[in-house]
């Protein structure tokens, strides 16, 4: 299998400025993307790089944007598995399609995006039906990690992190958790969105309780159904201010 064919081409470009995240969480970001920065001069005193980053909770709350955004302020290549293209029911298959990927984010120096990670990161004695394939997966993927060049980042993403490995785990130096979003973020994210757009159609009835994600397919559901009533209504008022004027016109030849 080709390396295109295992990774998603997704060039999508995100602040990390512009996410809506917890101030703790954030810091923690901040630091990471600090090390990367002074990884020169951290190397001096043999001190390493934090490169492996768990982002676990509830999904659509910002954890693939998040991944985006730090690969945009590190100035580094975002890779995205293709986990559909990546497991394969052939034997050793999933491990050589692993192996082909990582090799490539040590040869650019980039950021590695798992999603899903608890596909192939589950414990090893969790899946009964093929307990010596997840184990040689799970088993591979430790080997990977551990040798993942500093320059290189891994940002592994999952709804589950209860599935995961345990010896994994202890992989992340770093583990951010998401959760669904309270009222207040909520206001703050549907003003963001709604401040884009004119005021006449920025209504927008306001659920809460969902996630970014969520919200966000809400606003601009409510935004387009908004244009498209305001635009129907000036063609509407045109055409009755044209029928008024085809009525009010004397014909030449009465004139």
């Amino acid at each position: 299998m080709y390396l295109s064919d295992l990774i998603l081409n997704d060039k999508e470009k995100i602040a990390l400025g512009d996410l809506f995240l917890p101030e703790t969480e954030r810091a923690k970001l901040d630091d990471l993307l600090k090390e990367f920065k002074y990884a020169t001069e951290l190397s001096k005193y043999e001190l390493p790089v934090n490169n492996k980053l768990l982002l676990s909770g509830s999904s659509g709350c910002g954890k693939t944007a998040t991944a985006k955004g730090i690969a945009n302020a590190l100035g580094k290549t975002l890779i995205i598995l293709n986990l559909s293209n990546i497991i394969s029911a052939k034997i050793g298959e999933t491990a050589q399609n692993l192996n082909l990927v990582f090799a490539h984010i040590a040869k650019i120096n980039g950021v590695l995006l798992l999603d899903e990670f608890d596909q192939i990161g589950k414990a090893r004695n969790i899946d009964d039906k093929d307990v010596g394939e997840m184990r040689r997966i799970v088993n591979t993927l430790i080997q990977l990690i551990d040798q993942l060049p500093l320059q290189s980042l891994l940002i592994c993403a999952t709804n589950h992190r209860s599935f995961l490995d345990p010896a994994i785990l202890r992989r992340f130096q770093l583990q951010l958790n998401y959760t669904i979003p309270s009222p207040a973020v909520l206001d703050h994210y549907y003003d963001d969105l709604l401040s884009r757009y004119p005021e006449n159609i920025r209504s927008v009835d306001r659920i809460y309780d969902i996630s970014f994600a969520e919200a966000k397919d809400i606003t601009l559901t409510s935004v387009k159904r908004n244009l498209i009533n305001a635009m129907e209504l000036v063609i509407e008022e045109t055409n009755v201010c044209n029928r008024a004027d085809q009525v009010t016109e004397i014909p030449a030849a009465y004139s």
